[in-house]
Parts: structure tokens; C-alpha cells; sequence
């Protein structure tokens, strides 16, 4: 199923403090489970994710830097933790504290990936957005062939010698 063309409603949908949505990707970025929280939260059937790209839920006001850095730090064999806005079917959105983790068969090889969202916390969610949107008009301002090295040094510049893991955790964990 190829992403249509969502527009955003700007309607939020907040996760229940005890939700949990899991998902499983292939390793690049196919569904290949998704759990009902997941379908319900993001109104798609599972026909409709099940051999998708996970991107299917991306958020237009998410930075393209976040992603690199997301696979990056995949790539790197690293579990990654960040706060993610995605899109629902019908132009909502809801954000969550995503935790994804490399899947490993028997004996280390990384087969796919596992993630992990639960509700982030208020104060995390206010300052990302306003680090999110500077990283956006940074990439905007770089064009498509720099936007993402444009994005990654705004984000090194705003944290200012910590990095992003460090920095997201301290938000949600308070």
C-alpha cells in the first residue's frame, strides 16, 4: 500500500499512560507485526500495514535528521530512544517515547527490528517540539541535498556537548 497523501487534521491523540504499541520491521523498515494498540492508535487495519514501510505513520513535522540518527544508531547495532510524532490514517497525530531495538537471531545477526512506544512524557514532548521545528527550518533552509547534515549540526549545536540518547531520557525520565 503506497502512503497516500494525509493531510494533518492537528488533532492530537494522547497514548493511555498504560498503552504500549509494539511493532516488528524486516530489516528495511517493512511491517511485520504490528499489535493492536498500534492499529487501533494509528486507525490502519492490519492488511493495510502488514509488508508496509514503518513510514507510513511519519509525521511531515518530523526532521529528516532524527531518522538518520535513528538508523544510524540502528545500523550501529544500538538500541535508539526518541520522542517520534507520527500521522494517523485520517490526519491525527499522537507522539510517543519510542524505544527500537535491533532483533537478533541466534548468534548476534540482526534480522529486523523491534519497537517500542509507550506515552512520553508532557514537558519532553514541548521541548522537542520546538528543537523539531528549528531542525525542520534548518533542513528547509539547506535544501534536499543538506537537510539532513543542516539538521544533525542544529541538534549537535542544541545539545551542546550531551547527546541526543542522553538528552531524550533525561526528558521522559524526568
Amino acid at each position: 500500500m503506497k502512503n497516500r497523501q494525509i493531510v494533518p487534521t492537528g488533532r492530537e491523540i494522547e497514548l493511555d499512560a498504560t498503552q504500549q504499541i509494539v511493532t516488528k520491521t524486516d530489516l528495511s523498515g517493512r511491517i511485520t507485526y504490528a499489535n493492536r494498540a498500534f492499529m487501533q492508535i494509528s486507525d490502519y487495519a492490519e492488511p493495510d500495514l502488514l509488508g508496509v514501510q514503518h513510514n507510513i505513520v511519519r509525521h511531515p513535522e518530523m526532521p529528516r535528521g532524527v531518522y538518520h540518527l535513528m538508523w544510524e544508531t540502528l545500523q550501529g547495532g544500538r538500541e535508539f530512544f526518541g520522542f517520534v510524532k507520527n500521522l494517523t490514517a485520517n490526519g491525527d497525530h499522537y507522539w510517543v517515547f519510542a524505544n527500537v531495538t535491533p532483533d537478533r537471531e541466534p548468534g548476534g545477526k540482526v534480522v529486523g527490528f523491534f519497537s517500542v512506544r509507550r506515552r512520553p512524557a508532557a514537558a519532553g514532548v514541548k521541548a522537542m517540539q520546538a528543537l523539531y521545528a528549528e531542525m525542520l527550518a534548518a533542513e528547509r533552509k539547506a535544501g534536499p541535498a543538506r537537510a539532513i547534515e543542516a539538521s544533525r549540526a542544529l541538534l549537535a549545536a542544541r545539545l551542546a556537548g550531551t547527546d541526543y540518547e542522553r538528552h531524550v531520557l533525561a526528558l521522559q525520565l524526568g
